[in-house]
């Protein structure tokens, strides 16, 4: 609050609107920046609560135990994928549990972020790792390993290109 008792319009601390021309106090800023970082986890531990849920169910299916050596190790490598994703993805939250009310918010909203994107990235290891078991399972033909790439592909486009190419593109702006 301000003196005026209006939330959210205080300058910041060095004075004048940021670069991004938003008036916001360096705590304001973390504090934001930790909302918009909870929302981005919530969507992404979703599903990764879902897909990990569905692979620690699969070694308790009668076709499990069908299965070669080479999809054994697939999953284990998926599972051992989610259960590290699902680790990243609810990282933020322990860490923010853990060193809230010590006047660390930047910080952890730094480590946080660093966490999310690690935890994105053993996404797309995880779904990778799924999808070449499930289609290995399903077709059982030389080009599992096409599809795959063209799916991997898509989401290195989606989740890093696209972001990467924005960043790129619009920096420049400035």
């Amino acid at each position: 609050m301000s003196a005026n008792g209006t939330a959210g319009t205080e300058p910041p601390e060095a004075g004048g609107p940021r670069r991004d021309g938003r008036h916001e106090s360096p705590a304001q800023r973390a504090d934001r920046r930790w909302t918009e970082l909870l929302q981005e986890v919530r969507v992404t531990q979703t599903g990764v609560q879902i897909l990990f849920g569905f692979l620690l169910t699969v070694a308790f299916t009668p076709r499990f135990a069908t299965l070669g050596a080479t999809d054994r190790a697939i999953y284990v490598v998926t599972v051992v994928l989610g259960a590290a994703t699902t680790g990243a993805l609810v990282g933020p939250v322990a860490f923010h549990r853990i060193v809230s009310g010590h006047r660390l918010k930047a910080q952890t909203v730094a480590w946080a972020a660093r966490l999310t994107m690690v935890g994105v990235v053993l996404l797309l290891a995880t779904v990778t790792s799924a999808l070449l078991l499930i289609l290995r399972i399903a077709l059982h033909n030389a080009a599992v390993p096409w599809v795959v790439g063209g799916v991997v592909a898509w989401l290195v486009l989606c989740w890093f290109g696209l972001p990467g190419w924005a960043l790129h593109r619009y920096e420049r702006r400035k």
